[in-house]
């Protein structure tokens, strides 16, 4: 059998790219709809995922200040706002589009993504940021034999996986429980949010007699329905471990360093 891949297909959309949301967005603070609409835009500030771009008219309880100040944002000049949703004030947390920045963006609004306290493509709550279109996660079963190992050490063994493809991003691993040795790892507190994955239910560490290696695995024990397949195993970080795939050590990626690397 081939060794198997270290190739992934790279993210393609261009910085300032925009194109049309075919869902209707809405964003909530306080309880109040700040914003309803079924016309909002991608635009990609960076290459790794896109924002939502709301336009003006389709605030709802949402009421922008202000704030006299322009800021460069990755797709071009933008005017910075604070965004207030009755008693709720959000300072900074709106800008509005400028001259210089796509035509297509004009009169629309980015917010901050934490400014809201909640964010719904149609009634499905949205985290961390949008989804890209251009973007996939096919979580898929395979009898590809998997060991990892840290500093000499094997942490898990398995005789089969569920692999993880998303566009951007190495291939994840994820081993049934069973096959990991529990005894050599730590819980840690750490949580992460993934748009396409969900909320974490647990991350651990690993010390070996060299080093403590930090947060090298996780879990989701309830993932999205589009990532089903993953639930309740674990996967490990390829940067950090010597991974071995079908008895081939795979060459350690570079790190992502970025979010929804997990």
């Amino acid at each position: 059998m081939a060794t198997e891949s270290v190739l992934y297909p790279s993210l393609i959309v261009p910085t300032g790219h925009v194109e049309p949301v075919p869902r209707r967005v809405r964003g909530m603070i306080g309880g109040r709809v700040a914003f309803d609409t079924r016309r909002a835009l991608y635009v990609w500030e960076w290459q790794a995922y896109p924002q939502f771009s709301i336009p003006v008219e389709d605030l709802v309880d949402g009421v922008l200040h202000d704030d006299k100040h322009t800021e460069q944002l990755g797709a071009g000049p933008a005017h910075r706002h604070t965004l207030q949703v009755g008693s709720e004030v959000r300072a900074g947390a709106a800008w509005v589009w400028g001259e210089g920045a796509p035509g297509a963006l004009h009169d629309t609004v980015r917010f901050a993504w934490e400014a809201l306290d909640a964010w719904f493509e149609e009634d499905e709550p949205v985290f961390v940021h949008p989804r890209s279109p251009y973007s996939r996660v096919d979580a898929l079963r395979s009898r590809s034999s998997v060991r990892v190992e840290v500093d000499g050490v094997v942490l898990a063994e398995a005789s089969e996986c569920v692999k993880l493809f998303e566009t951007g991003l190495p291939t994840r691993y994820y081993l049934d429980r069973t096959a990991i040795d529990w005894t050599r790892l730590r819980p840690s507190g750490t949580s992460t949010r993934c748009p396409y994955k969900g909320t974490t239910s647990g991350y651990w560490s690993f010390d070996s007699d060299n080093a403590s290696h930090e947060d090298i695995v996780w879990m989701y024990d309830f993932p999205t329905v589009q990532a089903n397949r993953i639930a309740g195993l674990a996967a490990f970080y390829n940067e950090h471990v010597d991974l071995y795939v079908d008895g081939s050590l795979l060459p350690r990626p570079v790190d992502p360093a970025g979010p929804a690397s997990d």
